[in-house]
């Protein structure tokens, strides 16, 4: 059976060839900025839902999996940065404080028309950034096209203090919580 993972971030990618999964990686080709709900976690999750019933819908003997991930502070979500200003802004907010990054994956099966939807949340803490450190970190180019502004995988790594939870939660794609799933097919 064909598993396919529902997009072309290379840090999934990355982790589902750790878990030695064989699959291949299709593009869902949506916004998924466009869907937004009153609780970061049912947004998370219905993007992740609308990327994986997407690429099922155009792959209808495949399994499908999609992963969305939020960043959390103070109950907004700090979706993708699209530029080093929209780092900057991020990373002043999340300086010293702590927020939530929540992933949600959602697992299509073959000949389902909906998908299984899980969520894991993992909080994180950052240190004080002083305004060399943000200008340092904006200057590296990571943090542009991710949650909240950084990458933890990364140099963004540093900018962390604490972690609670799985840190693949943060990356964008908890193995635990998908290999679950993948068996309770």
């Amino acid at each position: 059976m064909d598993l396919l993972l529902a997009s072309t971030s290379p840090r999934r990618i990355q982790l589902m060839e750790a878990m030695g999964l064989k699959f291949r990686s299709v593009d869902p080709a949506m916004n998924e900025s466009t869907i937004i709900t009153p609780d970061p976690g049912t947004t998370a999750m219905a993007r992740a839902e609308a990327k994986a019933l997407t690429v099922a819908a155009r792959h209808r003997e495949a399994v499908v999996v999609a992963a969305d991930t939020v960043v959390v502070l103070e109950g907004d979500i700090l979706d993708k940065a699209g530029d080093e200003r929209d780092v900057r802004r991020m990373l002043k907010r999340l300086s010293g404080k702590e927020h939530k990054v929540i992933t949600a994956v959602a697992v299509c099966f073959p000949g389902f028309t909906d998908a299984m939807v899980e969520v894991d949340v993992a909080d994180v803490s950052f240190r004080e950034l002083t305004d060399k450190e943000i200008e340092w970190y904006v200057g590296t180019g990571e943090g542009e096209g991710k949650a909240g502004g950084y990458a933890a995988q990364g140099m963004g790594g540093t900018l962390i203090a604490t972690l609670d939870g799985d840190r693949e939660t943060v990356i964008g794609l908890p193995s635990t919580l998908l290999q679950k799933m993948l068996e309770g097919s």
